[in-house]
């Protein structure tokens, strides 16, 4: 089968942008080619386009390589006398990152792209004219998909606005996000990656804080909480003082700002609120902490009976079991290489789980596939 490949690369008129974790584009595939009456002859269908996930790859890319956003397969050839079955048109292949997902216009997922070599048919080419058409041609299919990038990383930071997420960031890994005191600091995902000393790196993303709402596309909305769902291990942060995102918006407290982020997160997708987390209270170093975070404490120790205090609109159903709680101060890096510590211990047992299941999930595969040919021996021999 023919493939055409399109290659990527920077086009020199492309305007600059910056992250890009959502695309939506044209595909259309190709249509199939006349049929030829006198001979019985049929034309060649339509090329496909394919998306193929690609490692080290990234939206911004794919706008870059194709500004204007449509991508069409090849179109099946006509018969003729000499060729009474016309050839097939061309695939059109795109390169795509991983981590993405494919949508149509009505939100259905047309398919995942998590590994590299991962590929997914968008828009199926037509068939080419036959008797049973006439030997008319049929048009390929044509319709806008949304490619929605779900970031891979190890940790995901959670909080709201000016919890310290940033801060956090930039004094335990290599990543230099901005930092200052308002909220929506965070913008755009940042990654950064922690190194331990036997050279072990853990990737961390602070992501677009969260307000109220988030879950209904409020404010960040769904642009933070799809990246959470790729995640191995969620760390919630919270400012000891609480939070107040505007004049408008009455205070929260930490303990109610926890009790939000674990709402929010179940509202969104319910099974969030199983992942491994941990609890970090931060900004430890400001006058009047000690003896908020003895309260915050008290109340999560005590969560079934605080949590009816709360309005019932911010109670949520599951609450999050956190692993470990640490108070920290992430300015003055105060308590961060014990939260470094617990979190690498949490990844790895997580590693070993998955290690685990995958050699269970093998050796499933070997059983069966050895107990089928074991089948077809016997019924050769019977036969």
């Amino acid at each position: 089968m023919v493939f055409l490949t399109r290659i990527l690369h920077r086009a020199p008129t492309a305007r600059k942008r910056g992250f890009v974790d959502k695309l939506r584009v044209y595909v259309r595939g190709g249509s199939g080619g006349m049929g030829l009456p006198k001979h019985n002859g049929r034309g060649g269908d339509g090329g496909h386009v394919i998306f193929v996930a690609k490692e080290d790859m990234t939206l911004k890319q794919v706008i870059d390589a194709t500004l204007n956003k449509r991508f069409i397969a090849g179109v099946g050839t006509h018969a003729t006398r000499r060729a009474i079955q016309g050839d097939r048109g061309p695939n059109l292949r795109v390169e795509v990152p991983t981590g993405i997902s494919v949508l149509t216009d009505t939100k259905q997922v047309i398919g995942n792209l998590n590994q590299p070599g991962d590929q997914v048919m968008v828009a199926k080419g037509g068939q080419g004219g036959a008797h049973w058409s006439d030997f008319l041609p049929k048009k390929g299919q044509i319709r806008s998909v949304t490619m929605e990038l779900k970031l891979i990383s190890d940790i995901g930071l959670v909080g709201f606005p000016n919890a310290g997420k940033s801060t956090l960031l930039k004094a335990v890994s290599s990543a230099d996000p901005k930092i200052a005191e308002y909220p929506f600091t965070t913008m755009r995902p940042q990654i950064g990656i922690m190194q331990f000393e036997d050279l072990r790196r853990v990737s961390l993303a602070d992501l677009p804080g969260l307000i109220e709402g988030a879950h209904n596309n409020a404010g960040m909305g769904h642009h933070f909480l799809r990246h959470v769902e790729r995640t191995k291990l969620l760390l919630f942060m919270v400012d000891v003082h609480g939070f107040i995102l505007s004049m408008k918006h009455p205070h929260r407290t930490a303990f109610q700002t926890v009790a939000l982020l674990m709402k929010e997160l179940e509202l969104y997708k319910s099974d969030l609120v199983d992942k491994p987390t941990v609890l970090a209270i931060n900004k430890m170093d400001i006058q009047g902490a000690e003896e908020k975070a003895e309260e915050l404490l008290y109340k999560l120790n005590h969560f079934e009976d605080a949590v009816t205090e709360l309005p019932k609109d911010m109670r949520p159903k599951r609450r999050v079991e956190f692993e470990d709680i640490f108070q920290i101060s992430a300015k003055q890096k105060q308590g961060l290489n014990e939260l470094k510590g617990k979190v690498r211990v949490i990844l790895d047992e997580t590693l070993e789980e998955e290690q685990e299941k995958e050699k269970r999930q093998a050796i499933r595969r070997i059983q069966k596939e050895s107990s089928y040919g074991k089948t077809v021996e016997r019924t050769v021999d019977i036969i």
